[in-house]
C-alpha cells in the first residue's frame, strides 16, 4: 500500500462526514411584508429592491393600496413571487369576492387570514365557533376559484375546550377541503402550543410556514400579543427550528416567510437568513 493511498483514504475518512452534509433549507427564500411595515409607505420599489437584495424570491403580502396590477409587476420585475396573500377577517367574510380578484392579480395560490375577531385578549368558543362557520363559507368561495385558504393561528387559540384547545376545536371542525393553516411557529409556542408535535398531529392540513423566534425569557400568554423588543433573530430564541423544518418538509409544505417583529430588521433579517442557510443535515 503506497504512502499517497493512505493518505487519500484517511482525506475521505476524516472530511467525508462534512461534505456528506447537505443543507437543511432548500425552499425559495421567502419573508412576510409586515417585516418591513415601516418602509412600504416610504417608497414601495425601495422597499422591493431591499427584498430583492437580501436573496429574497417570495413575499407573502398584497401591495397594500397599490394597484395590484402595478404592485404585480414590481415584484416581477424584480423576480419576486407572490405565493400567499393575507386578508383581513371582515373584508374577507364581508366582501370574498374581492379577495379571489386580489389573489388572482398578483398570482397567488394562498389566501390567509392572520386574526379572528375576540374582545379583551380572550378567545372565547362563541368567537371560535363563528369563525368555523366562516371559514367553511369563504373556504369553499375560494376552493372554487381554484385557490387554498388558511387560517394563520396566533396563540390567543390556545383556551382550553374540552380536553383540548380551541385551536383542535377550530381545526376539526372546518373542513379540510376548504380550510388549510399557515403555522406561526412563535406565535404557537408563545401560546403554549409545540410546533413540532402539532404539525405531526394535524399533518398535511398545514401548507404555509412563517419562520419567527422570540427572546429566550420572554413569559408566554394567551393574548396573541408581545412587544417588538421581544422579536430576535432565528436560532437566537426559543425556536429549536430543525426538527420543524424536517417534518414541515416531509409534510409537503413549499412556502415559508422570514417574519421579523422588531425594529430592526436590517440587522435582524439578515442574521436569521444567515443562520437558515447554516443549517446542515
Amino acid at each position: 500500500m503506497n504512502k499517497r493511498f493512505i493518505i487519500l483514504m484517511w482525506l475521505a475518512v476524516a472530511v467525508g462526514p462534512v461534505l456528506a452534509q447537505k443543507p437543511l433549507y432548500t425552499f425559495p427564500l421567502g419573508v412576510e411584508a409586515f417585516t418591513y411595515r415601516r418602509d412600504w409607505a416610504a417608497s414601495v420599489p425601495k422597499t422591493l429592491d431591499t427584498i430583492k437584495m437580501m436573496g429574497f424570491t417570495e413575499l407573502e403580502g398584497g401591495g397594500g393600496r397599490m394597484p395590484w396590477s402595478d404592485f404585480k409587476k414590481l415584484c416581477d420585475d424584480r423576480g419576486i413571487g407572490i405565493p400567499s396573500i393575507g386578508a383581513d377577517y371582515k373584508k374577507l367574510t364581508t366582501y370574498p369576492d374581492s379577495i379571489v380578484m386580489q389573489a388572482k392579480a398578483l398570482g397567488a395560490q394562498y389566501v390567509m387570514c392572520a386574526w379572528v375577531p375576540h374582545s379583551g385578549g380572550v378567545l372565547t368558543f362563541d368567537n371560535a365557533k363563528q369563525a368555523v362557520e366562516d371559514f367553511n363559507r369563504v373556504g369553499k368561495i375560494l376552493y372554487d376559484a381554484g385557490l387554498t385558504f388558511c387560517y394563520h393561528a396566533h396563540g390567543y387559540e390556545f383556551q382550553p375546550y374540552q380536553g383540548g384547545t380551541l385551536l383542535d376545536y377550530i381545526i376539526n371542525n372546518t373542513d379540510p377541503k376548504y380550510v388549510s393553516f399557515e403555522m406561526d411557529i412563535m406565535w404557537i409556542q408563545f401560546g403554549g402550543g409545540d410546533p413540532l408535535a402539532l404539525l405531526k398531529q394535524y399533518g398535511r392540513r398545514w401548507k404555509l410556514m412563517h419562520l419567527k423566534d422570540f427572546r429566550k425569557d420572554t413569559p408566554k400568554n394567551l393574548t396573541g400579543l408581545t412587544g417588538a423588543e421581544n422579536s430576535v433573530p432565528l436560532g437566537q430564541g426559543q425556536i429549536d427550528l430543525p426538527p420543524i423544518l424536517i417534518e414541515a418538509a416531509t409534510l409537503g409544505i413549499k412556502h415559508y416567510f422570514i417574519e421579523d417583529e422588531s425594529n430592526d430588521p436590517e440587522v435582524q433579517v439578515p442574521e436569521s437568513i444567515a443562520y437558515l442557510k447554516g443549517l446542515k443535515s
